[in-house]
């Protein structure tokens, strides 16, 4: 990106550790959002102007009445989707200036959170896969302390973490020696990897074998359900589990496996091992457990006694370090005298490393990462997305911004305790009823009550004065997987757009919480995600409504010879050339730009319209919201039907009667409504109704896979012929309007 570089200036005699980059596109993109607005103000006068009378014209009223407020909310939208663009810097930090201004012994402790709730979604090597990766982080390692909260506390995923502590003995000396990259074993076995260079084959060979082994005692507990006896000086931490403990039903378990101050824990070349902690905080029937919020508070909780680190990290268990360096890279942040004071959190990207060339779901968010998100930093204020952070302590613990605020780097445990001390103490810690009558889940620690507890935790944050850092590497931070099947997406989009729209109905809306104490850019900014699941009612509209008038004859749009088709022809090419041009900018291929739009739309229909349903109705008191595990496990089956671009529609859903519906509906459309006026117009009688046939036949492109699931697809990933059976009977129905 070009533009100017601007640093951080420095205090206190040392240089400053980031630089902040201000691209000059933007007078370009300005000028082109200024047109695209001008666009749509003129189609807001033509709907406006140009509304049909009522008498012996009603579908065309009705449908023109509506296509205006379906306009004018998208044009309201657009709006709001400049704020993200408008502002955009680009963050590069100097680790070379943070090693000369600070040794090793001066660096702060981090202490750093994985979440784990399910180990029948959440396969137990995916999770201790993940916690190798950041136990072998290029950082002095009696700094680090690593927790592993597993919410089902499950023995299996004890075991799985005891073996893992095992196995860090060698493979974090390996990953050091030889420059290892990435540090999940998993991904650096992957078949697609090969040995580094300043490996020898031998020696890869020799810990591929470890690895091997580790995963096949793992995996033979899983299939077994059943824990090993294991040697009498280690048989302590597994006397928690009984015949009586359940996922959801357990008493508080905390075992340190690795603990620095015992002077055996070290790894296979003497030298120190990060501490390692598996926490299950406990569980009751008749209890709210909050799910991921509750179990990021408890191990804030936990870790103030063991550790007490003043910088916090935390990461999803299938999210691992890609990027042994991420911890240096924020705290260039964090420790920069002059520009770092405020800063409360750095938020690295989501990325992945299972999706295929040309994802058939749209998965690879490069634009997001490359585009959005640095508009977000731009304007002071990356949201919070729950992994892959970095947190300062004092902010998840309420910590108000001041001028006169001084972190204590320095922080941490001040005196030695037992392992025995240590665990008893926390257990306290992480009850049922500990936060009864306390501010936890309120006003300290993580948000309660909503189900993007993250986005609402960062909000708060910003809103008492922080500032938090957006960083996008060349090597990324971490991967994780991404959803391969459409019923997995829909219902992960459905509970985050659900998430957002309350937040912005609530108390806690950006421009409420927000009023006075963030940018108006910012506000904006998270506006865009939090009205995702209204501008769904608009697209459902569009969805129909021109394409039963098609069907009809009746025309919603200007005619093709009328200047009025130009501000529609304008902004929809426009747009779309763009949006184009910046997929392929950011590496994405015209493939997968397609798809991505497929996956807009499939989500517009689906997850956002019944997530504004749902979210309407529990304002109501009709429904109640949940929470929905994404599945970390696929089919081997669906997993090589999607590596051949076929969609997998999995689980039955009403989604997919949705999506079916609006298929089969603009399918009947374009090719009666296309029948009617060819035999008894010819093509001159195209004219008043050619945008409407242009957006049938583009609905109808974008349904291909729905057509191939229904009709010509027999694998388990297709849909039923039930739900053929049901849209056909709403087609029929919507049919029956036009006529």
């Amino acid at each position: 990106m070009a533009g100017s570089s601007t640093p951080a200036a420095g205090g206190g005699g040392r240089p400053p550790l980031f630089a902040t980059e201000k691209p000059k596109r933007m007078v370009a993109y300005r000028l082109y959002a200024c047109t695209i607005f001008a666009g749509i103000l003129l189609i807001w006068v033509y709907r406006a102007t140009h509304i049909p009378p009522r008498e012996g014209n009603s579908l065309g009223w009705r449908a023109s009445l509506g296509l205006l407020v379906a306009d004018v909310l998208f044009g309201l939208y657009w709006v709001l989707t400049l704020s993200v663009r408008w502002n955009p810097i680009r963050r590069t930090t100097f680790k070379d200036r943070l090693a000369g201004s600070y040794g090793e012994d001066q660096l702060p402790g981090v202490d750093i959170f994985v979440c784990a709730a399910d180990p029948a979604l959440e396969p137990p090597m995916l999770v201790i896969s993940t916690v190798l990766s950041v136990m072998a982080y290029d950082y002095p390692p009696e700094k680090l302390n690593v927790y592993l909260s597993d919410d089902a506390g499950s023995a299996v995923t004890f075991y799985a973490l005891y073996e893992a502590s095992e196995f860090a003995k060698h493979w974090i000396p390996f990953c050091k020696n030889y420059k290892v990259e990435p540090r999940s074993p998993a991904a650096y076995f992957a078949e697609a990897a090969t040995p580094h260079d300043a490996c020898s084959p031998q020696e890869s060979l020799r810990m591929k074998e470890l690895y091997k082994d580790l995963t096949d005692r793992v995996n033979s507990v899983v299939h077994a359900g059943k824990i090993p006896e294991v040697p009498e000086s280690n048989r302590r931490g597994f006397s928690e589990w009984n015949e009586t403990i359940s996922s959801e039903d357990h008493p508080s378990i905390i075992q340190i496996l690795i603990d620095r101050n015992e002077r055996k824990t070290v790894d296979v070349d003497g030298n120190v091992l990060p501490t390692l902690v598996y926490m299950a905080r406990e569980k009751r029937p008749q209890e709210k457990h909050n799910f991921k919020a509750g179990s990021l508070n408890a191990l804030i909780r936990v870790s103030s006694v063991i550790s007490n680190s003043p910088v916090i990290m935390n990461v999803d268990c299938d999210m691992y370090s890609n990027n042994s360096e991420s911890i240096r890279d924020a705290l260039c942040f964090f420790l920069d005298e002059e520009q770092g004071q405020d800063i409360g959190f750095v938020q690295y990207p989501q990325n992945f490393d299972n999706v295929v060339h040309n994802d058939i779901y749209g998965n690879p968010i490069n634009v997001v990462n490359e585009l959005d998100h640095p508009c977000l930093d731009g304007w002071g204020g990356m949201c919070y997305y729950g992994t892959g952070c970095f947190h300062r302590r004092e902010t998840l613990c309420g910590q108000i911004y001041s001028k006169d605020y001084k972190e204590d780097w320095a922080r941490g445990v001040g005196t030695a305790q037992s392992a025995d001390e240590l665990e008893e103490m926390s257990k306290s810690l992480v009850t049922c009823t500990y936060e009864h009558n306390t501010p936890w889940g309120i006003e300290t620690g993580v948000r309660y009550g909503c189900p993007l507890e993250d986005v609402i935790t960062g909000l708060q944050i910003q809103c008492r004065g922080w500032r938090s850092v957006y960083y996008n590497p060349v090597r990324k931070g971490f991967l994780g997987m991404a959803p391969t099947s459409l019923g997995q997406i829909l219902i992960q989009h459905k509970r985050w757009s659900e998430g957002f729209l309350q937040i912005s109905l609530s108390n806690y809306s950006p421009f409420l919480l927000g009023h006075g104490k963030i940018k108006l850019g910012l506000q904006m900014g998270y506006s865009v995600c939090g009205f995702w699941a209204l501008n769904s009612l608009p697209t459902f509209y569009y969805a129909i409504i021109p394409s039963l008038c098609f069907l009809g004859g009746v025309s919603v749009f200007p005619e093709i010879t009328s200047p009025w088709i130009i501000p529609f022809g304008y902004v929809a090419v426009a747009a779309y050339s763009c949006s184009l041009a910046e997929s392929l900018q950011c590496g994405d291929t015209a493939v997968e730009w397609w798809n991505a739009q497929r996956m807009w739309f499939f989500r517009r229909t689906t997850s956002y319209l019944l997530a504004a349903i749902d979210t309407f109705g529990g304002m109501l008191g009709v429904s109640e919201s949940g929470f929905d595990l994404t599945v970390k496990v696929n089919d081997s089956q669906a997993l090589e039907r999607y590596k051949k671009g076929k969609m997998e529609f999995g689980p039955i859903s009403g989604m997919f009667v949705i999506l079916s519906t609006i298929a089969l509906f603009n399918l009947v459309c374009m090719v009666a409504g296309l029948g009617r006026v060819l035999w008894f117009e010819g093509a001159e009688g195209l004219g008043p109704l050619f945008l409407q046939a242009v957006l049938c036949v583009a609905i109808v492109a974008i349904n291909a896979p729905v057509y191939e699931a229904l009709f010509f697809r027999k694998d388990s990933g297709s849909l039923p012929s039930f739900v053929t059976l049901i849209s056909l009977c709403f087609v029929s129905s919507l049919c029956l309007q036009a006529i």
